[in-house]
């Protein structure tokens, strides 16, 4: 096996690395080999990944000296509920799960944020590795170590800041993935271009084709240069109290869509793609951007195979869910805009007429 790359990912005592690379097993071995670990572990998985990569992991963390337990939930956005964790917490405390007793969360994001959530209630606080098998996943929600499930309310609402002990990010786990899979990932991967690195995005406008089908190359230089960036910026806000609120670039109207489509109609990648044009128009009516920023934003957009506009929203329904939105505080929406591509800023005072216009824009004419 070659050498896994590694991201670091600097938060003092909270320290962790990202390992990227195909086949990372005796990696994950390794690394739990020199753990303080207790014998019993959960690895939780949903039941479309657990089927392919479950026993592999088990197996793994058998080998090494762990009594790992498989706990599957179904597939979907509905398993990041109260009702599910509560599952979990009545398994983890049947099994007797100790307070060093790690959990694996082997998935994509859905699984990531809900095993998040459980290592950092149960207890208060057990070990918890993150196992990401989507590109999604590998590139957005399994860095940072914001956990949580949702409420009927709202996406996210109930959480907490959990950092993981490391990453795996197996990029063989790709070989599995659907084509609207790839899709979703490559939605949150251009956030990353357009808030931090111009650079990226040229690059990403230049090996599209190559970025579309996860050719090994351009896997290895999306997930690491994603990685790379969020690492940077959670390494100097964990808490979002400041720059890392640039992360949420397009996520105000993607929750919206995905709320108002009850979290089946679109995926998560989808939702921000949409809403990452949206903040763009919001940029250009401010003033912030010219539009041929905008048509550049879109073209990659639709280059990528995702969509650029919502259906089955309305802009009122869209207007009012953002209230719900984590991001806002005292009624008033904290908008990440362009500048340009690479650079960002937040802003809490648009005008509602100016988000209706984007809203409208960013729906099914």
């Amino acid at each position: 096996m070659r050498e896994a790359h590694k991201v670091r990912v600097e938060l003092g005592a909270a320290s962790y690395d990202i390992f990227l690379g195909e086949g990372l097993c005796p990696a994950l071995s390794a690394f739990v080999k020199e753990q303080n670990f207790s014998r019993k572990a959960l690895i939780i998985s949903d039941e479309n990944v657990g089927k392919i990569y479950g026993e592999g992991v088990a197996k793994a963390l058998r080998e090494v000296g762990l009594c790992p337990e498989l706990h599957l939930v179904p597939a979907g956005e509905g398993s990041k509920s109260l009702a599910v964790a509560d599952e979990i917490f009545t398994h983890a405390i049947e099994l007797g799960l100790d307070r060093r007793s790690p959990i694996f969360a082997l998935g994509g994001g859905v699984v990531g944020d809900l095993a998040g959530f459980i290592a950092a209630a149960y207890m208060r606080g057990v070990p918890f590795v993150q196992l990401p098998t989507s590109l999604l996943a590998q590139v957005d929600s399994s860095v940072g170590g914001k956990v949580a499930v949702n409420h009927r309310l709202g996406k996210n609402l109930i959480g907490a800041f959990y950092q993981p002990a490391a990453v795996f990010a197996d990029l063989a786990a790709f070989a599995t993935l659907p084509k609207r899979e790839i899709c979703t990932g490559l939605g949150e991967i251009i956030k990353y271009g357009i808030i931090f690195d111009a650079d990226f995005f040229a690059w990403l406008e230049e090996h599209a084709a190559d970025a579309l089908i996860l050719s090994p190359e351009a896997a290895l230089t999306m997930v690491a240069r994603s990685c790379e960036i969020k690492a940077d910026v959670v390494a100097k806000d964990e808490r979002e109290s400041g720059l890392r609120r640039i992360l949420n670039y397009g996520h105000t109207i993607a929750h919206a869509i995905e709320k108002e489509t009850g979290y089946v109609r679109y995926n998560h990648g989808e939702a921000v793609a949409v809403g990452s044009l949206g903040a763009a128009y919001i940029s250009e009516a401010l003033g912030l951007i010219e539009a041929s920023v905008v048509e550049r934003v879109r073209r990659l957009t639709e280059r990528l195979g995702l969509p650029l506009i919502a259906e089955g929203c309305t802009v009122d329904g869209l207007y009012a869910a953002i209230f719900h939105d984590k991001k806002t505080v005292d009624g008033r929406v904290n908008w990440v805009l362009m500048e340009d591509i690479g650079k960002v800023r937040v802003q809490s005072d648009v005008p509602e007429s100016i988000v209706r216009m984007a809203m409208a824009r960013c729906l099914k004419k």
